[in-house]
């Protein structure tokens, strides 16, 4: 048992309360912003290097032993995870110093953005299944109203769809917990996976296994529920977009590698292949829906949905190899994405749109935002060194090794079809000459000066060394995915954590 579990989720909750107490000072909400997500990446990573000592970090809320208490368990895939989210945190608290509205300062923003990170932190390291759902209301709260801090039309349009689905997931999801808990009698996951053996009705179980696909498919943004993303994602302020691009969405995949890795294992056969299908889906959908857009955020939410599908491809094959590409691609996927939202943000602050149209000519007088957006966007598309390579490299090589041919063909068109839309951004964004009816070239020529353009750009190439290191020295990072492919591949190492090896 270590207290190194608790910090990531105290941490934001303290944030967010002195923010709050704080509400009248904007400045003191931009301190506590940045000096508490640093605080966050610092607790997450002393979190990854307790797991890696000791393989699994537990404790017990109060003086009761598990299963009755609420546990907390962090192994290394919740430790990897804890750790992007502190990552992905600090470099949306220093974007948000100059990106996000003083209206929004004061109406919110950054207790708002300190629940939602705790609500992720505490999503990837409850260990029990009812708080699962109570740490996904945090976030469906917090996240809507970031969606709506403004009021504008389109924003509440796209936070409209994205609360009834996500309301929509969770009233199945609470019902799945219903009807697992009559059959089991626990909430505990780890009491759960001893448990559901003694079953008396399989197919009952593998009905509430396909409950909880449905749910935190919803939350992934998967096929076929998944249009409630790019309806919303591309409405807020750009770092709430980064925000939401890079860590929500991921909370609903770890839940499907959790569970369909910890408790639904009993009829692999028929739950993975559903699986299977739903990852191929979910890459051919999102990515075409991406070759359709001209405007450059929607165009990267669609590829929030595509890449979600090699994730769950990696879930899906259930091998080794594919575990690990799994865990390998969400680390590379959450740092990339959430870069590319933010050099969309940029260049709205240079040129004023979203829209591919009017947009043009930041190569000639911006080279180097140029070269951090290629960073991102090559890796995105799977194009080496990049860490999108690798991640694909292994999720495809283990597509082969099971023999799930047309499963793999679809990935590696997806790739290319990937490559397509990182070329039409560039051609469009950077390459081609500013269109004649722009006017607003003294930003973009870099006339208008800004004390304070460090804070847009320090966060961007800060994620953009991330991903030349996760490309350039790959051999640590898919070690520590090997480590994580291990322990869910065998759960009852999960189970002797929290139970201390009690008999069912």
């Amino acid at each position: 048992m270590s207290s190194a579990v608790v910090y990531p989720i105290l941490l934001p909750l303290l944030a967010g309360a002195l923010s709050l107490a704080l509400w009248r000072s904007v400045r003191w909400q931009r301190t506590l912003g940045v000096v508490f997500n640093a605080a966050l990446l610092w607790a997450s990573i002393w979190l990854l290097q307790e797991v890696m000592e000791h393989g699994f970090v537990t404790m017990e809320m109060g003086s009761w032993p598990a299963p009755f208490s609420i546990v907390l368990v962090a192994d290394v895939l919740a430790a990897i995870m804890v750790v992007l989210t502190g990552i992905i945190g600090l470099a949306i608290a220093i974007y948000s110093l100059v990106s996000t509205p003083r209206g929004h300062e004061k109406f919110g923003y950054y207790p708002l953005m300190h629940l939602l990170l705790a609500g992720v932190a505490g999503s990837f390291l409850t260990g029990d299944i009812f708080n699962l759902f109570v740490w996904f209301e945090v976030m469906l709260l917090a996240s809507f109203a970031l969606l709506t801090l403004g009021g504008e039309r389109a924003q509440m349009e796209g936070a409209i769809k994205y609360v009834t689905l996500n309301l929509f997931s969770s009233a199945i999801f609470l019902t799945a917990v219903g009807l697992l808990y009559g059959m089991v009698g626990t909430l505990n996951m780890a009491d759960i996976a001893q448990k559901v053996a003694q079953v008396e009705d399989p197919g009952m179980l593998t009905v509430v296994a396909m409950l909880f696909m449905v749910s935190f498919g919803i939350k992934a943004a998967a096929f076929p529920l998944f249009f409630w993303l790019p309806a919303s994602y591309h409405t807020p302020q750009v770092a709430v977009s980064a925000l939401f691009a890079g860590l929500l969405t991921k909370v609903g995949v770890y839940a499907l590698f959790r569970m369909f890795t910890l408790i639904f294992t009993q009829d692999v056969d028929y739950t993975h292949t559903i699986l299977l299908w739903a990852a191929s889906l979910t890459m051919l959908t999102g990515v075409l829906g991406a070759a359709a857009q001209f405007e450059f955020r929607r165009i990267l939410s669609f590829h929030i949905i595509s890449q979600i599908g090699y994730m769950m491809l990696g879930l899906a094959l259930y091998t080794p190899l594919a575990l690990i590409g799994g865990v390998f691609y969400i680390m590379h996927h959450i740092i990339v994405k959430t870069n590319l939202f933010l050099v969309s943000g940029i260049t709205y602050r240079l040129l004023g749109s979203y829209e591919l149209k009017d947009l043009g000519g930041v190569y000639k007088h911006k080279p180097w935002l140029a070269i951090l957006f290629l960073i991102p966007a090559l890796s995105l598309a799977g194009i080496p060194p990049l860490s999108g390579f690798f991640a694909k490299f292994i999720v495809i090589r283990a597509g082969i090794e099971a023999e799930a041919y047309v499963v793999t063909g679809i990935a590696l068109l997806v790739g290319l079809l990937t490559l397509y839309s990182m070329i039409k951004i560039w051609a469009e964004v950077f390459w081609k000459k500013l269109p004649e009816h722009v006017t607003n070239t003294a930003r973009l020529e870099g006339r208008i000066k800004d004390k304070h353009n460090w804070a847009f750009y320090v966060p961007v190439v800060g994620l953009a060394v991330c991903t030349l290191i996760i490309g350039l020295n790959g051999q640590p990072i898919y070690e520590l995915a090997e480590k994580a492919a291990t322990q869910l591949l065998n759960p009852q190492l999960y189970i002797d954590a929290v139970l201390g090896g009690q008999q069912p």
